[in-house]
């Protein structure tokens, strides 16, 4: 099985304009990235729509490809990366994996544990959880909660708390079985190049998360769970937590 890991690097980030080259360590963010990725798969590359991170990736040496700037979301960015890949070196890709290119220390085990659930034919996508241990992020809208069938496929992502615990106080409901999404994902190849054409969807548009368009449309996403938790940047204030988690 061929697995191409896919780092998506826009630049023109409407919140953080520039984000794929903020210095963190005397490194542009986008190489730690790719570091960590190459630890986990052979073969990374980074999916821009700027020269100037296409250029920064070169000067580290890492791998690149350029792409549209038309793109929505980093999943049409994949896809697109990946016939690029495949037209240049004529390489063979079964299942792609999306590497968020806004988590600079992003776990090697967490890329190994996704690319090892398409080790079974059935896994049309797949994604990781990690239990929620806070009240806090049980109700944290920008933390998407995800519940699962018995196959350990997804039944629906939202923003609000789910499942709704009846009869029991919220301040008790972190005493039961919550998930959080770790927003990662693996597709394989013709199932990446179905998704980008589907359509919006009326639940993604509710609650602004794509992954339910597929659902919506029928296709299974695998999950796994599992215990790490990387730091995504998506603004400047977002660096201090870099430094109140000591990586800094």
């Amino acid at each position: 099985m061929d697995i191409l890991g896919v780092i998506p690097a826009r630049y023109g980030s409407t919140r953080f304009p520039g984000k794929p080259l903020v210095n963190i360590g005397g490194k542009p963010m986008i190489q730690h990235v790719y570091e960590r990725s190459i630890q986990a798969l052979e073969n990374v590359i980074v999916a821009t729509d700027d020269k100037r991170i296409f250029k920064a990736v070169n000067s580290f040496g890492g791998k690149v490809v350029m792409t549209s700037k038309k793109h929505k979301s980093g999943t049409d960015r994949c896809a697109e990366a990946v016939d690029v890949y495949i037209n240049e070196t004529s390489n063979n890709v079964d299942v792609v994996i999306n590497i968020q290119g806004d988590e600079p220390f992003i776990y090697p085990e967490q890329i190994k544990a996704l690319a090892k659930l398409f080790s079974k034919k059935r896994t049309q996508i797949g994604t990781l959880i990690k239990p929620i241990i806070n009240s806090t992020d049980i109700f944290d809208e920008n933390k998407p909660k995800v519940v699962f069938n018995k196959k350990r496929e997804a039944i629906m992502f939202s923003r609000s708390p789910i499942p709704f615990i009846r009869g029991t106080k919220k301040t008790e409901w972190v005493k039961k079985n919550f998930y959080k999404h770790i927003g990662i994902y693996g597709y394989r190849l013709d199932i990446l190049r179905e998704i980008t054409k589907l359509k919006p969807s009326y639940l993604e548009l509710q609650e602004s998360l794509e992954q339910l368009r597929w659902l919506e449309n029928g296709y299974k996403i695998k999950i796994d769970e599992t215990e790490y938790e990387s730091i995504s940047i998506d603004t400047r204030k977002d660096l201090k937590k870099l430094t109140q988690a000591g990586l800094l």
